[in-house]
C-alpha cells in the first residue's frame, strides 16, 4: 500500500506527525506500507511557484491514497487567483477525479456538552453528508470577473450533467443501505432549474434501491433543520457548494470542527483523506491543534481504500477511550477534563491504540 502523504500548511504538518505515529503503529503490527511525502497548497508555492506541482501530480497518480493535512493561509491571498494554494486541492480532486467526498458527522458521548446544541438535541448523532466534488459552480465554466456597461461584473456557472449527479446518487444510496435505509438529497430545485436535475435523478436513481427510503429537501430547509433536529437525517447526498457548507454546519453539532475525517473518492476507491477543517495559521506551532480528525482520516483510509476494517475500528476505538479518559485539545476542553496538546493527544491515543 503506497500513501502519499501532504502535510500542507499551518497546522497541517503537526497533524499530520500525530496521524503518522498511528500508521507506524500499525505498520510495525504488520500492515504493509509505504509513506512517500509531498507538497500541496502554500508550501508547494513556495517551492515551486505552483500549488500543484507536476512531480506532486505524478506522486498521487502512482499512490493507493493520499492522505491530507490543509492547505492555505493569508499570505497567500494576494497571488494570481491560480497560484493560490487552495487551488491545489480543487486541482488534486480533478487529477485524481475524486467525485464523492464522505464526512461523517459523529458525537461521542464525552463531547455531548461541547456541542453548540443541548446535549439532548445531539445526543446520539450519526450522520454522513455525501457531497459531490468535482461539478458544481466551483468548476461551471464560464466563470470570472469581467467590465459590463462601464461596471465590473462577476460571474460563475452552476452546472451539472445526468451522468455527474447519477453517479454520486449511487455512492449515497449504497451508503444509506448500509446504515438506517435512509436518504435525503438536498437541491434548491423551486429556483434553480440545475438543481431540478438533481431531484429528478436522484428520484430516477432510487428505483435501484427500493430498501432505501428516499426524501428531498431544499437547502435552506437542511440548514434549519440540521440545527432543529439534526438526528431526523441518516444520510445526505449533495452538490458541491451546498455541502460544502451544510458540513462545516453539521460539523459544530459534534462540538469541534478539529473531530471531523473526510474521505474523497474516486470510482474505485481510490482515495484522499483529511480532516474538514482549514490550515489554522493563527494556532500552528504552538502545539494546540486538535489531531483526531486527522487521526481519523486514516481510519477511513483504512476501511475504505484498503479494505482495512478491523485496523479502522482499532482506530476509532482508540480515540474513543482516550475522549473516554478526559484528555481534550484547547477546542474541546471543558472544566473538570485534562487540556492537553497536540502532541500529547496523539500519544495518548497511540497508547490506547
Amino acid at each position: 500500500m503506497k500513501i502519499a502523504v501532504l502535510a500542507g500548511d499551518g497546522i497541517g504538518p503537526e497533524i499530520i506527525a500525530q496521524a503518522e505515529r498511528i500508521l507506524l503503529a500499525l505498520k510495525s503490527d504488520g500492515l504493509k506500507f509505504e509513506l512517500e511525502p509531498g507538497l500541496l497548497g502554500g508550501c508547494a508555492v513556495d517551492a515551486t511557484g505552483e500549488p500543484f506541482p507536476e512531480v506532486t501530480r505524478q506522486l498521487v497518480a502512482q499512490a493507493d491514497a493520499v492522505l491530507l493535512g490543509a492547505v492555505g493561509g493569508p499570505r497567500y491571498d494576494s497571488l494570481p487567483r491560480e497560484k493560490r494554494p487552495e487551488q491545489g486541492l480543487l486541482a488534486i480532486r480533478k487529477a485524481l477525479n475524486l467525485f464523492a467526498n464522505l464526512r461523517p458527522a459523529i458525537l461521542y458521548p464525552e463531547l455531548a456538552s461541547a456541542s453548540s446544541l443541548k446535549p439532548e438535541i445531539v445526543s446520539g448523532l450519526d450522520i454522513l453528508i455525501v457531497r459531490e466534488l468535482t461539478g458544481d459552480i466551483y468548476f461551471g465554466q464560464p466563470r470570472g470577473i469581467e467590465q459590463r456597461d462601464g461596471q465590473r461584473v462577476g460571474f460563475n456557472t452552476m452546472i451539472y450533467s445526468e451522468m455527474e449527479i447519477r453517479r454520486i446518487a449511487h455512492v449515497a444510496f449504497q451508503a444509506a443501505r448500509k446504515r438506517k435505509g435512509r436518504l435525503c438529497s438536498v437541491d434548491k430545485m423551486n429556483v434553480l432549474e440545475c438543481t431540478q436535475l438533481w431531484r429528478d435523478v436522484v428520484s430516477e436513481t432510487a428505483a435501484a434501491y427500493p430498501d432505501v427510503s428516499l426524501s428531498h429537501m431544499l437547502v435552506d430547509n437542511a440548514a434549519m433543520q440540521l440545527v432543529r433536529d439534526p438526528k431526523q437525517f441518516d444520510v445526505i447526498v449533495t452538490g458541491n457548494m451546498f455541502g460544502d457548507i451544510l458540513s462545516d454546519e453539521a460539523s459544530m453539532l459534534t462540538g469541534s470542527i478539529g473531530m471531523l475525517p473526510s474521505a474523497s473518492l474516486d470510482d474505485q476507491n481510490k482515495g484522499l483523506y483529511e480532516p474538514i477543517h482549514g490550515s489554522a495559521p493563527d494556532i500552528a506551532g504552538k502545539n494546540i491543534a486538535n489531531p483526531l480528525a486527522t487521526i481519523l482520516s486514516v481510519a477511513m483510509m483504512l476501511r475504505y481504500t484498503f479494505a482495512q476494517e478491523e485496523a479502522a475500528l482499532r482506530i476509532e476505538g482508540a480515540v474513543g477511550k482516550v475522549l473516554a479518559q478526559g484528555y481534550r485539545t484547547h477546542d474541546i476542553f471543558e472544566p473538570g477534563t485534562q487540556k492537553v496538546g497536540t502532541a500529547e493527544m496523539g500519544e495518548a491515543v497511540l497508547a490506547s491504540l
